[in-house]
């Protein structure tokens, strides 16, 4: 017969796995990444100031703005699983917009606004649960790409559409049921513009697109 203590300490024990055993048969797995989440994001940019850029608009290149504010929107659909990743497709919309008016160093004179207005559908792969994830995502979409002086009419090249690539990732944390923060890192792959007359054509450009915001599901 066990000792007095021993018999105790084994009642204890497994009173204790009587206990603990229906709590982790209960317990249930991480749950799936959902149908359907939308992000709102504000952004930031720095757009090139490039001699090629200033170039394809007439400018001087202490006109063109830099830094530039922006936001976007996306939606995005989780319908398939396997293994390990969930396969998302949606689609994105970023605008950035910047404003500078330079100085008597920058040998110009008149302010410039800078737009930049892209979409797009994506791929996405992710990995995770519903409560978070991080992802990898690409697609090809159009952009136009303003560089226009304040009181100017836009060029041709501010109103062509170019054809644009974007590959980046993020990810998102849920706090609450329906709402987690998320960011996303994003390159996009600009083609050349077409030349007009004497103005030589926009440049193949790679500008990055940084985001930070809420995700809704």
């Amino acid at each position: 017969m066990l000792p007095v203590t021993t018999h105790r300490v084994a009642v204890v024990i497994a009173l204790m796995l009587c206990t603990v055993a229906p709590a982790a048969r209960a317990q249930e797995p991480p749950p799936r990444i959902p149908l359907l989440v939308v992000d709102l994001h504000g952004t930031f940019t720095n757009f090139p100031n490039t001699q090629g850029v200033a170039d394809s608009r007439g400018l001087s290149v202490g006109q063109l703005p830099g830094a530039a504010p922006g936001a976007d929107l996306a939606l995005h659909l989780y319908p398939l699983r396997w293994r390990a990743i969930t396969f998302g497709i949606g689609g994105q919309v970023s605008f950035e917009r910047a404003h500078h008016t330079p100085t008597a160093a920058d040998g110009a004179s008149a302010p410039t606004t800078e737009r930049f207005v892209t979409g797009g559908p994506q791929l996405s792969f992710n990995f995770g649960s519903g409560t978070g994830w991080s992802y990898l995502s690409g697609g090809i979409g159009r952009s136009v790409w303003q560089i226009v002086p304040d009181g100017a009419a836009p060029q041709g090249a501010d109103e062509a559409r170019l054809n644009t690539s974007n590959y980046g990732g993020g990810a998102r944390w849920f706090m609450k049921k329906h709402l987690a923060f998320s960011f996303d890192v994003r390159f996009y792959a600009i083609s050349p513009g077409a030349s007009a007359l004497a103005v030589p054509a926009s440049p193949r450009t790679r500008l990055l697109i940084v985001g930070a915001g809420v995700s809704l599901k």
